[in-house]
């Protein structure tokens, strides 16, 4: 290393321009269109009842997550251990580890904020019925667009600690499935968990950043329409044959058919399925942006730390 670069901060943007070097040279930009392709795909089936009933809602930022952190896994997973040896040998020559991982967060928040920015706009195309009420900021757009980066960024920042410890990049592309399925299983808000299992959503960048979207999207105010899609599917003709009073069939018909009844009801629906993990609050967002963001420091640290031992690497 030479000398006039040994300073961290010299260090750290040498390597930032390295990582935009091999953005332009080496194809990583391609994850920026993926994302694209990605959030078309999710946007045409959930951008309809997205922001406009409970379940759609439910439904639509959970698919919102997954993008978030399918987009932070892909992008830095391999990043680290691809170039294991050239670390390995700079670390010996002078190279502070935290300068190289400071580079890869800046580069990283640009990769993350472009892919936000880009699924944001997809889901405009796609005419995502977005919020207009705002909790934290003056734009509920950028309250979302907000929450979408610090979960991209925590996924990202957890991929590139994965990156840090594993052997080659063949082992860490196997080890991202699981670590996706994890995080979708213990969301927390899209399967009934009890007890330990419960327990476990605390610690998974998932359950925050959908909780974040469903209460920037104000989930506890909007009408359920669950139960009334059933109905929907009843012949409500039939009913009287299969044993059901007459009045109560007449009544199920009127429930199904008439507008102002429909969304009275699905509007009551929705009431009685208030969820306080989706309370839409500033406290609220504060709390799962501020464990994002701790996330994202905790797995930034922990890729410094097991970097540090990698001279006594002997793979």
């Amino acid at each position: 290393m030479n000398k006039m670069h040994t300073g961290r901060f010299a260090q750290t943007f040498i390597y930032v321009g390295k990582l935009f070097r091999m953005f332009i040279y080496r194809n990583d930009w391609k994850v920026l269109p993926m994302a694209a392709i990605i959030a078309g795909l999710v946007s045409y089936v959930v951008a309809g009842n997205l922001f406009r009933t409970m379940e759609g809602t439910l439904r639509g930022t959970f698919a919102l997550s997954c993008i978030c952190i399918w987009n932070g896994f892909f992008n830095s997973i391999q990043s680290v251990c691809r170039e294991r040896p050239i670390i390995k040998r700079e670390h010996r020559s002078g190279l502070h580890i935290s300068s190289y991982i400071m580079a890869h967060m800046i580069y990283q928040g640009f990769l993350c904020i472009c892919q936000t920015v880009i699924t944001m706009i997809v889901l405009n195309y796609a005419k995502a019925a977005f919020p207009t009420n705002s909790f934290i900021t003056s734009s509920a757009l950028f309250d979302i667009g907000i929450t979408m980066f610090l979960t991209t960024y925590a996924a990202d920042m957890l991929a590139l600690f994965v990156s840090s410890i594993v052997r080659n990049t063949t082992t860490a592309m196997t080890v991202m499935p699981f670590l996706m399925i994890f995080q979708l299983i213990f969301s927390g808000g899209f399967f009934q968990l009890q007890g330990a299992a419960l327990a476990v959503t605390d610690f998974t960048i998932s359950k925050w950043g959908l909780s974040a979207l469903c209460a920037e999207g104000n989930y506890n105010d909007l009408p359920n329409g669950a139960i009334l899609t059933a109905m929907s599917a009843m012949d409500t003709n039939k009913l009287t044959d299969e044993g059901v009073p007459a009045d109560v069939s007449i009544a199920l018909d009127k429930l199904v058919k008439d507008p102002e009844i429909r969304e009275a009801f699905m509007k009551k629906c929705g009431e009685l399925s208030y969820n306080g993990k989706f309370e839409s609050s500033e406290e609220n967002i504060l709390f799962c942006w501020f464990n994002l963001i701790l996330s994202t420091v905790v797995f930034a640290c922990l890729s410094v730390i097991s970097l540090e031992f990698i001279d006594r690497d002997r793979r």
